[in-house]
């Protein structure tokens, strides 16, 4: 078991946009098939293996390619200590200038690291300046609770 780290900071509205957060069907929609779940379906085939957007479910990362993978630890509390180094890398741009606070910070960075010696996966999402948006997540592989059969992205 090792776990992979991931980040993405982005317009909001972005960050909203389900289409480009959800992987696409395994099956077509039908030619009668409403409009907009036509159009969804085409974007989520068109973008959803180009865009680094969080996806919906923190496990379908694995299902992302492993070019948006910013770091892999065999160890939990390394893994946890990345998501610590992002969250003070950012606190000064966090909106809700609360978050700032170093215990806040180690107490989420010890959460992670305790779920993820379980095989459980972290996400964490935070308003910057703005409209900008950070989303962290670390994410169990080889394998992942919620994707037992999800081979590693990074091969």
């Amino acid at each position: 078991m090792h776990f992979h780290g991931y980040l993405w900071t982005g317009d909001k509205a972005v960050h909203d946009k389900e289409s480009v957060r959800r992987p696409p069907s395994s099956t077509e929609p039908a030619s009668t098939s409403p409009p907009e779940v036509i159009q969804r379906y085409r974007e989520a085939v068109t973008e959803w293996r180009v865009t680094g957007v969080p996806p919906m479910q923190t496990a379908h990362w694995l299902l992302k390619p492993a070019a948006f993978v910013r770091g892999t630890w065999d160890d939990p509390e390394r893994a946890a200590a990345w998501l610590g180094d992002r969250l003070v890398e950012h606190a000064p741009r966090f909106a809700a200038k609360a978050d700032r606070g170093s215990a806040w910070q180690a107490a989420l960075v010890a959460a992670a690291a305790e779920r993820l010696g379980w095989g459980g996966d972290v996400s964490h999402g935070f308003y910057l300046e703005r409209p900008v948006f950070l989303s962290l997540a670390l994410v169990t592989c080889s394998p992942n609770r919620a994707m037992a059969d999800q081979p590693c992205p990074a091969g």
